[in-house]
């Protein structure tokens, strides 16, 4: 499933959740939010990474400066993906049963 159809497919099946409370429905829309952000910010690193190994492959070079700034995001984005899923996963662990 990719994470685009995840995080479409969470929303619906909150959505569709009658228990669920007002502030947890705005921790979930903060986190999907947060979600959606990694996603943009992952796809741009990807884009960039692509680029670069293309450039490099072609025999030529790369600004050390450029690769930094490119690994600074992916570390953002994985940085905040986790948050992101450890705090579903307290959400999950915190509901009762």
């Amino acid at each position: 499933m990719s994470i685009a159809g995840f995080l479409a497919h969470s929303a619906l099946a909150a959505a569709r959740d009658q228990t669920r409370t007002a502030a947890t429905i705005a921790a979930d829309q903060d986190v999907l939010t947060e979600l959606f952000a990694t996603s943009r910010k992952l796809g741009w690193a990807g884009s960039n990474l692509n680029q670069m190994t293309k450039t490099l492959n072609s025999g030529g070079d790369i600004d050390s400066a450029r690769i930094k700034a490119t690994l600074t995001y992916v570390r953002r984005a994985a940085t905040a993906t986790k948050a992101a899923v450890e705090r579903i996963n307290n959400q999950q662990t915190d509901e009762p049963t």
